[in-house]
């Protein structure tokens, strides 16, 4: 760690540690309010790495010291005897045929959690620890904008880890980046509980080091899984569609279920990673078909005339003709790709793939070279080309915008995607 990084790390500590000068009393109201009331054992890792990163995230640590005081935190407070914390059993809340599932109070055990951030700070303030999972060796570019637009309610949610190694302590010397757009409907649960879950359920899983596409089906089916008990016992009806990309070295791996999607520039060109699952797609219809369902045409494709996706985490009432089964594509990185970009259906549907790159180049022009309102430019147009859902573009610079401006000059292109 250099003298900098020290510098900086010290500084944040200080004032954290002041904030924090004792611990939170079991009475005491918590900083930032937890996601649930009420959690299960297999939960608690989700909800308490959100929180912490949420609150360090408001006091502006560095990312790289968040996601390591994070995981030293959740390391200690997984060692530490839960069973103050159970709820009491309320058999009307447990679900039918079902092993009984023990829930957790959320509030004390965040408070906890915060008391365990707050040990790491006062230990960290005295002597900084050599990171076991060490940085990654760049500082990523990524530039995100979401907006409710015309809907009633926002039910979007996006995730950028770019020290995933860091937040779960994985020491195999390949530096990894996560990255996730979530897309609800019928409510924000779905989406809000994938945006907690996923990427913990990822990081446990065994097929990872060597096989990441197997690890993401295997991690969506576990979540929506875990979701079901919580919908069943909470009376949760949402569903999120979702798409997820993990950088590992120089491998890229896009997940996704539904019509959220990701896509990579390289060299100034599209390149299509994915086909997004929709009613219509003659494979999906077929597969639905088969099962005993059927698509109807209602304003747009639907599922047996309820949902508008094929495949999602939630929608319970659908399953199995909207499937939780995700698709994933892997394509290993040359070094020459711009960027990639994650989002939602509210911006795909009225902006095409090939429109993206004359688009992001529009806006690094108009902000000299500055990618840092890129999506925001983004979204303002899938808003002016008529999307009135929920929009989130997410971008992941994999060069400085500079010098795609000057690749752009250089090569004569035009400025508008179609010229």
């Amino acid at each position: 760690m250099g003298t900098k990084e020290q510098d900086e790390a010290q500084k944040f500590l200080k004032t954290f540690v002041e904030e924090f000068k004792n611990p939170l009393g079991p009475e005491e109201p918590l900083p930032l309010a937890p996601l649930s009331r009420k959690v299960t054992q297999q939960e608690v890792t989700g909800e308490s790495l959100e929180l912490g990163l949420r609150l360090l995230s408001a006091r502006h640590a560095p990312s790289w010291l968040s996601a390591l005081m994070c995981h030293a935190a959740i390391t200690e407070l997984l060692k530490d005897d839960l069973s103050p914390f159970h709820c009491p059993k309320d058999p009307e809340q447990q679900p039918d045929n079902e092993a009984e599932v023990v829930l957790l109070q959320s509030e004390p055990v965040q408070r906890l959690y915060i008391n365990k951030l707050r040990e790491v700070g006062v230990a960290w303030q005295k002597q900084l620890p050599s990171p076991a999972a060490p940085r990654p060796s760049h500082s990523r570019l990524c530039s995100v904008h979401a907006i409710r637009n015309t809907r009633r309610k926002m039910e979007d949610r996006h995730v950028i880890l770019t020290n995933f190694n860091q937040l779960f302590g994985l020491q195999d010397g390949v530096e990894r980046e996560y990255y996730a757009v979530f897309d609800g409907h019928g409510g924000v649960d779905a989406a809000t509980y994938a945006a907690t879950h996923l990427h913990v359920i990822l990081s446990q899983q065994e097929a990872l080091k060597g096989d990441t596409a197997t690890a993401f089906k295997e991690t969506f089916i576990q979540t929506d899984d875990m979701f079901r008990t919580k919908a069943k016992r909470e009376r949760m009806r949402s569903g999120s569609t979702g798409v997820a990309v993990l950088l590992a070295s120089d491998w890229l791996t896009v997940a996704w279920l539904g019509d959220s999607q990701a896509m990579l520039v390289r060299k100034g060109e599209p390149v299509i990673l994915m086909d997004p699952h929709k009613p219509e797609r003659e494979d999906e219809k077929q597969r639905i078909e088969e099962l005993g369902g059927c698509i109807a045409f209602m304003g747009c494709w639907r599922v047996n005339g309820t949902y508008a996706v094929s495949r999602a985490i939630g929608d319970f009432d659908q399953k199995p003709y909207v499937s939780n089964a995700a698709d994933c594509s892997s394509v290993r990185l040359s070094g020459d790709e711009d960027y990639i970009l994650l989002a939602c259906d509210g911006f795909f549907d009225v902006v095409r793939p090939e429109e993206v790159p004359g688009l992001v180049l529009e806006a690094l022009r108009e902000a000299g070279g500055s990618g840092e309102e890129a999506a925001q430019s983004l979204v303002n147009q899938a808003k002016a080309a008529g999307s009135s859902d929920n929009i989130t573009v997410l971008l992941v610079f994999l060069r400085e915008p500079r010098e795609l401006l000057l690749s752009d000059t250089g090569s004569g292109k035009g400025s508008k995607a179609g010229n």
